[in-house]
């Protein structure tokens, strides 16, 4: 390879490292985004308030068994549970023979966790902006059940290799996203605590793959193929999310005025904003599917085999010696 070809193919790497960094800070950007719109939209407005009073009591007309399937879902995320998936991530990054990677995976979870506490507990209140009965008056933003499920959902995908992703997004996406639903329908969160909670993993995933990006662990997936993936996860994904976001802007349009006290209009606003929570950790899933597409941690034996995103190995720029070919002798 010319001293030319050489530079050339160094820059284009390094132009294809930057981008991914690009992306990722992108998303940071937009968690952040997410966190402040639906704090101060929902939660320091006393039309925001008002409205999501009214979608909890809207939730009162759920059925009694929907009601006890969701309390039992929500019951099953326990600090003993998530314990126990903390441990099996843990072991998953160790068999892959990377403790970096363990360590953003875990991270991602334990920190997007004590985020949302120390957010809800500590720095953020839920002022008295509207009347309400003191069962509606607490702070409950963000939802720590919403942060866990897509903490837990974010850290699979870190671990996963790029072949197994799709399947990996598939199981725990659907569980991550009934979490997010469920909140709303035992009235223990409302929405604005569920997209608050998608924020804060958006960020703290987004970080902890630009720490591994930065250690030189992220390399590009070449091989190609493997479309049944797109199409039997990442398809039906972006299907419902806009499903999701459609129906609940019939509901909220059809319903004229959501803050009227009213059985119809408190079911409608209920059920707009139990879609919504659950578009919103959909569209997180995507987010996070996008940001990782092409891509995936590199573990020994294999990031000898593959060149990673974060370093350029170093070059051999020294002038090759000319050999002198030897005269056979006759």
């Amino acid at each position: 390879m010319t001293g030319g070809s050489t530079r050339a193919a160094e820059h284009d790497h390094a132009s294809a490292a930057r981008a991914r960094e690009r992306r990722w800070w992108l998303l940071v950007a937009v968690g952040a985004l997410v966190v402040v719109a639906s704090y101060v939209g929902l939660v320091l407005t006393p039309a925001g308030q008002a409205v999501e009073n009214a979608a909890l009591r809207g939730a009162d007309q759920v059925g009694a068994q929907a009601r006890t399937d969701s309390d039992e879902a929500l019951a099953s995320v326990t600090v003993a549970s998530l314990a126990v998936a903390c441990v099996v991530i843990a072991v998953v990054g160790l068999l892959r023979r990377s403790i970096p990677l363990a360590t953003a995976a875990l991270g991602t979870v334990v920190a997007s966790l004590l985020v949302t506490e120390v957010l809800k507990r500590v720095v953020l209140r839920r002022p008295a902006l509207v009347e309400a009965s003191a069962a509606y008056t607490g702070n409950s933003f963000p939802s720590g059940h919403t942060t866990i499920a897509l903490g837990v959902l974010a850290a699979a995908l870190l671990l996963a290799t790029w072949r197994s992703r799709g399947v990996v997004m598939f199981f725990v996406a659907s569980w991550a996203v009934a979490i997010a639903g469920y909140t709303i329908t035992s009235k223990w969160h409302r929405l604005s605590d569920t997209l608050g909670s998608a924020g804060i993993v958006l960020v703290v995933a987004s970080l902890a793959a630009l720490w591994l990006h930065r250690r030189g662990l992220v390399r590009r997936v070449e091989t190609g193929g493997h479309r049944a993936r797109i199409w039997l996860v990442v398809v039906p994904l972006v299907l419902s999310l806009l499903v999701g976001v459609g129906l609940a802007v019939v509901l909220l349009v059809a319903t004229g005025d959501l803050l009227d006290r009213d059985p119809v209009t408190e079911d409608n606003v209920f059920l707009a904003f139990q879609l919504l929570a659950g578009v919103g950790s959909v569209a997180t899933t995507l987010a996070l599917w996008w940001s990782w597409h092409r891509l995936e941690v590199a573990t020994p034996p294999d990031d000898v085999a593959r060149r990673p995103l974060g370093r350029t190995p170093p070059v051999d720029r020294s002038t090759p010696t000319r050999s002198t070919p030897t005269r056979s002798a006759t």
